[in-house]
């Protein structure tokens, strides 16, 4: 299975940081922003990454990744043009991909557990999807997921009155059917290709499985108090090793 890693945007919620870099690449504790994803995803067993930026840093983040020599893993590059939306960006992938299975990652989720497990899990599913849940506090703030009986009723982008607390993180597990469902994505009103519309194709085909992380999860980009809570747990972490 082979990994992608969004780290494209503007990142205009952490101006004026963001001015002269992307927020994927600002500090979390002692490491860039990204290399969080990167390690998760290398210590699932996934090698093969391709790194999503915009056309304005993506010299940054070769400079700084290299070829992934560092990781133990093998990076390749692409450019999203415009801030379009998270499936707009993984469509970018669909060669890369050999149309096959993916774990897509956004570059400013940083988890405490590993996924390795859940992604061999993955690997014998036969068709479908996966994703990681996490209670949340504020859950109108995320996508939430709705579960009954064991499985995910129905997926909610940011909803006024929250089915439940537990919030969709950016980490998701997808068959090769995600690459024709994009092509089937309208924009949404705020012009962009929703991630949520591709989760909700593979609720509705009753295909949708899940994970409840039990360990922290950071969202680095999501706000200055996002990014120094990040910052806090990740040098718990370190520390604690």
């Amino acid at each position: 299975m082979k990994g992608i890693i969004l780290a494209g945007g503007t990142g205009s919620r952490l101006s004026p940081l963001t001015k002269v870099t992307n927020k994927h690449l600002l500090p979390v504790y002692n490491k860039p922003m990204i290399y969080y994803p990167i390690q998760t995803l290398v210590s699932a067993g996934i090698k093969d990454i391709m790194i999503v930026s915009g056309k304005g840093h993506a010299g940054q983040f070769l400079e700084l990744l290299g070829s992934g020599k560092e990781f133990g893993a093998n990076f390749s590059y692409a450019i999203q043009e415009e801030a379009g939306g998270i499936a707009q960006a993984l469509a970018l992938c669909e060669d890369f991909s050999d149309r096959g299975k993916v774990a897509v990652m956004l570059g400013d989720n940083i988890l405490e557990d590993e996924i390795g497990r859940a992604v061999e899990a993955f690997g014998g599913q036969e068709r479908g999807a996966k994703i990681f849940l996490k209670e949340v506090s504020n859950p109108q703030s995320f996508g939430i997921a709705e579960i009954e009986g064991g499985a995910i009723k129905s997926v909610e982008e940011k909803p006024r009155d929250p089915k439940s607390d537990l919030a969709i993180i950016g980490v998701y597990l997808y068959d090769r059917q995600v690459w024709d469902i994009i092509k089937t994505l309208k924009p949404s009103g705020r012009g962009e290709l929703e991630i949520t519309d591709v989760n909700n194709f593979y609720v509705k085909q009753g295909t949708m499985t899940f994970e409840i992380l039990k360990g922290w999860w950071g969202d680095g980009g999501e706000s200055f108090d996002s990014l120094l809570r990040a910052g806090q747990l990740a040098a718990e972490r370190e520390k604690g090793k």
